[in-house]
């Protein structure tokens, strides 16, 4: 029997982001424990450019569909799987892939979408909010501590900043001019242009740094988070040694699961934390959603519009 064709951006090669093309395959199937989901929207994340670039340590099987966010519906479950039922609308993350028409999910890899928020909001969570919710739970944010988010207005800084208020913290974000009344939307307490003043004259004694930078703003952090407290990074491997000299704790975000997802579903839901897009492109202009991720510049996430709800 002929297996049912879709839509799907995939590449060949790593490069540069027209290495991606459009192109008709075979609709998957799901395993033992997946589902099928007709993807609605996928969020656009680094990860995405970077392993197309070839930037990371690790093997590819090619071709590859770009892609792990997404929002979608339950197109059809596999044997075992109970929480899910087709017709459910649900987001998360899946390893196979999610700038295409279907993708077949782990059902422990996702949740069901709030009713409250749409579909490219749900997409422009996984990623960047499941990042920034293992940062501030691993890095066991509480009520009065000091905390420095660097990139505040990006796909996880935002989160962060709002996950860490929730818990009490007082927030230092650092950004851009034009971002520094949106991170105090967010409920940052202070809002420092990166471009203008060192972020030092605002955060010191810190208890927790959250580093979504690298470089050089990695290096002056060390300068403000106080003995015995924490620093987070996810641009790279974590400076250790350089921990074990300050008496500072470096953290390994561990990874989020379908509970998690779930908490930050309930939050989303009650209004407490809210989902930012910057802009959407449709499926066929994944290239230019990719170099606009790769700029670095906006606020928010960047999501492919897939299907129509």
């Amino acid at each position: 029997m002929t297996r049912p064709m879709m839509q799907a951006m995939r590449y060949h090669e790593f490069g540069a982001a027209d290495v991606m093309r459009l192109e008709e395959v075979p609709r998957p199937e799901p395993q033992a424990g997946e589902v099928l989901v007709r993807v609605v929207a996928a969020g656009v994340l680094p990860a995405d450019w970077k392993l197309r670039k070839g930037l990371f340590p690790m093997p590819v099987r090619f071709p590859v569909i770009p892609g792990t966010a997404f929002a979608g519906i339950v197109e059809e479950t596999a044997p075992g799987v109970t929480d899910f039922r087709p017709g459910q609308a649900v987001f998360g993350r899946s390893p196979n892939g999610t700038y295409a028409e279907f993708a077949a999910v782990p059902a422990e890899a996702i949740a069901a979408k709030p009713p409250g928020i749409g579909f490219e909001e749900a997409a422009a969570v996984s990623g960047g909010a499941t990042t920034a919710w293992r940062a501030i739970m691993d890095g066991e944010v509480k009520p009065g501590d000091r905390v420095l988010i660097h990139g505040a207005a990006g796909g996880v800084g935002l989160f962060a900043v709002q996950f860490a208020k929730w818990k009490g913290a007082h927030v230092v974000g650092t950004a851009g001019p034009a971002n520094l009344d949106f991170i105090r939307s967010l409920g940052a307490d202070a809002a420092v242009d990166y471009t203008a003043e060192p972020f030092e004259n605002a955060a010191q004694d810190v208890d927790f740094v959250l580093d979504t930078i690298g470089g050089k703003t990695l290096e002056r952090s060390w300068t403000v988070v106080k003995r015995g407290g924490a620093l987070i990074t996810i641009t790279g491997r974590p400076p250790i040694e350089k921990g074990l000299e300050t008496g500072v704790r470096i953290i390994k975000p561990s990874l989020a699961s379908g509970d998690d997802l779930a908490a930050i579903a309930g939050l989303l839901e009650q209004g407490i934390v809210r989902a930012i897009v910057q802009r959407s492109y449709p499926l066929g202009e994944a290239r230019l959603a990719q170099e606009q991720s790769e700029s670095g510049h906006g606020r928010g996430r960047i999501v492919l519009r897939i299907s129509e709800a």
